[in-house]
């Protein structure tokens, strides 16, 4: 064909193009006063991605404005009507404003003029008025597949301004995944900017384009999955990409059953869309019914993400992960980013092992959904209509799984019940506190080696299973030779995928880091990952020993200290100067001792101290970074200390309690001034490290 195409991509291209060129928008300067709605110069483009809510790129809305503030910035948003029975359709023009850029820290660092901007470069645009309009159907998949797309968006060929559609061959991803490249050929012009880029094999949006590439033709886009990295939202709340997705969900669901519209759907499409063997010899002649079996219709993948968007979203990434597991029989891919919404997960259950396919993979996945503990409460009804869904669909399909579904639910149901009765007390719904004490759960691991003889460091972050799997650790990323200057900005990244992991709607997860001695004083609580606000104000943050064998004692001591009452006691001060213990001192102490330091971790005799209390089994040790100024006296610190040991009661509490200090403190209380460096090791043995402890520059 002449434009290159395969007849199936060809066929594709024609179906897919009037929905996505409905859900494409103009973007542009907002309406002033004296303007005429939508003719003031194009910025770029953008996609409705759910109902009220625009996608594009974060240097589009920055367009025209490099002083501006791009968050609550208002844009123009130009999009197209939908005319009525023997309406012709048009344009309508709304005001849009910036809810969210990403990556956060555009605010604050803006690229020089016609630079590229930082990955991901996204935005999202929420419209200030109501308005009907088309959304595109966006992929569940974190990878994007290599194949013949389209990409869309606003062109003025020849004084004309309208969206168009081309096609191109993907040609690869780079940044990790992050960005996807074009074809070498394909002519991108500036007003195309953040529109969508399209998947003509499975008829779905996979990427936003971003620029055209500076070295000659072709250019890249940036993959929807990054849209996960949006922050998560405050404890108790939704995080926006949730709302976002759910919203997405619903849209599609609701024009799948309804009867009100006769015109085409995304599902209706994709029901329509050439198999990927339709330029084989045979053509679309060639489905099977096995193939039939072992993936579901697109009506039924619909559904279930409707019926899985009614429900309230997952409590963490790693309680997804879990449940992909468990249907899939094997441990999904790991790579970034992680998953924060059912429908996420059913993204990782493409292409499962063994028999049955995607088809029974999603209905075991689906099955377990149903029967989760949700700490919200469902809609009325919710979860029993997911089931009794999984149960019809599973009817088209084969007798055993039929079966094995019915028991699992069974299964699921009893085991709900068994946790709720072991929860007696506890509210049923609604959002759960735990009492005073460390988060449950998964936790976030930054483990730090240092180079001998060099001052670089390896580091590594991993999410940590905690009690449920002890010892067991997944990989996020890791780095070495990197100085102790460089490491907040290398491990920023890493940490906040780890904490979209592990954080619930009920609390943020806790930060354990894993240090040498002499590295206590590292102030990882004071660093920014997102937010603007230092992560030891988000969430509790403890210091570690490295691996190794606790000491006979360490758990006879560990369980002291958590029932209290706490007795805390100088360990290397003495009326402010230095003192060092005699040996053995730390040894014969009472066991729900929390010995205290005051001065430099790097120095002694407080190193020495800290040897000395890992070898007597101390797993709480209270410690503290000097401050700057030598003449400042620590008594303040020692005071306040003391006092706070003596209302926690036991040292489950502490995590807690030094982090609600850290926010006192940063929201300038005066009272909370003593608590600032303050640092906290907790060596829980419920929470086991990893063993594999790579050698040095070895990561």
């Amino acid at each position: 064909m002449p434009d290159g195409r395969t007849g199936g991509s060809a066929r594709a291209f024609e179906l897919l193009e009037p929905l996505v060129k409905a859900a494409t928008v103009r973007v542009h300067a907002p309406v002033d006063g004296y303007g005429t709605p939508g003719t003031g110069p194009t910025w770029g483009s953008g996609f409705f991605i759910a109902p009220g809510w625009v996608l594009t790129c974060a240097h589009v809305v920055g367009e025209g404005g490099a002083a501006v503030r791009l968050v609550g910035r208002e844009v123009g948003i130009t999009f197209s009507v939908a005319g009525g029975p023997g309406e012709a359709a048009g344009t309508g023009t709304v005001a849009g404003r910036v809810e969210c850029v990403l990556p956060e820290r555009l605010e604050e660092r803006r690229p020089a003029p016609r630079a590229l901007w930082d990955l991901p470069d996204l935005a999202l645009v929420r419209v200030l008025a109501p308005i009907s309009h088309a959304c595109v159907w966006l992929t569940d998949r974190a990878r994007p597949r290599l194949d013949e797309a389209a990409y869309f968006g606003v062109t003025e060929d020849l004084g004309v301004r309208e969206i168009t559609g081309r096609t191109t061959r993907l040609r690869g991803t780079a940044a990790n995944g992050a960005a996807i490249r074009l074809g070498d050929d394909d002519d991108i012009e500036p007003g195309m900017s953040g529109g969508p880029l399209v998947d003509l094999a499975r008829g779905e949006v996979i990427g936003v384009v971003k620029a055209r590439r500076q070295t000659g033709g072709g250019g890249i886009a940036v993959t929807v999955a990054q849209l996960r990295t949006l922050p998560t939202g405050t404890t108790g709340q939704v995080g926006l990409y949730r709302r976002v997705m759910q919203g997405h969900d619903l849209y599609h669901y609701d024009q799948h059953v309804s009867d009100l519209d006769s015109r085409r759907t995304w599902t209706d499409v994709h029901d329509e869309l050439p198999s990927e063997d339709d330029d084989a010899p045979g053509g679309p002649e060639r489905p099977t019914r096995l193939s039939r079996l072992t993936r579901l219709t697109p009506g039924e993948r619909t559904t279930l993400c409707g019926l899985l968007a009614e429900l309230p979203p997952p409590g963490s990434s790693e309680a997804v992960r879990a449940l992909v597991e468990a249907a899939r029989g094997e441990e999904p891919d790991t790579g970034l980013p992680a998953p924060l919404t059912w429908r996420d997960g059913l993204g990782l259950l493409h292409d499962p092992p063994g028999a049955g396919g995607e088809a029974a993979a999603m209905l075991r996945y689906a099955t377990d959904v149903s029967v989760a503990d949700h700490r919200e409460p469902p809609a009325p009804g919710a979860d029993e209509e997911l089931w009794d869904w999984v149960r019809a669909t599973a009817a088209r399909l084969w007798r055993p799984l039929r079966r094995e579904l019915g028991e699992r639910y069974e299964r699921g149901l009893a085991e709900r019940e068994r946790r709720r009765r072991a929860g007696t007390g506890r509210p049923a719904y609604g959002p759960f506190r735990p009492a005073a004490g460390a988060p449950p759960g998964p936790s976030v691991l930054l483990e730090t080696w240092a180079h001998v003889w060099e001052d670089v460091y390896d580091w590594r972050v991993s999410v940590l299973a905690g009690p449920a799997r002890p010892g067991d650790a997944t990989p996020v990323a890791s780095g070495n030779r990197v100085t102790l200057a460089a490491l907040p900005e290398a491990v920023r990244a890493p940490l906040a995928e780890g904490f979209r992991r592990c954080d619930t709607h009920e609390s943020a997860a806790l930060l354990e880091v894993v240090v040498a001695e002499e590295l206590f004083g590292l102030p990882v609580d004071e660093w920014t990952v997102s937010g603007g606000v230092p992560v030891g104000v988000q969430r509790p943050v403890v210091l570690r020993y490295p691996g190794g064998d606790p000491p006979a004692q360490a758990a006879e001591r560990w369980a002291r200290v958590q029932t209290g009452p706490l007795l805390g006691l100088r360990a290397d001060c003495s009326r402010g100067r230095k003192w060092r213990p005699a040996p053995g001192w730390l040894a014969g102490l009472v066991d729900q001792t929390v010995p205290v330091l005051c001065r430099a971790a790097a120095e002694d005799p407080t190193c020495g101290v800290l040897h000395e209390a890992r070898d007597a089994g101390y797993g709480v040790v209270a410690c503290r970074r000097p401050p700057a100024d030598p003449r400042m006296s620590c008594e303040p610190f020692h005071r306040g200390l003391r006092e706070e040991l003596a209302d926690a009661g036991g040292g489950a509490a502490l995590p807690a309690r030094l982090q609600a200090l850290r926010g006192r403190a940063y929201g300038a209380d005066p009272d909370a001034y003593w608590a600032v460096g303050t640092a906290l090791l907790w060596q829980d043995p419920q929470r086991p490290l990893p063993e594999d402890e790579p050698l040095q520059g070895d990561l």
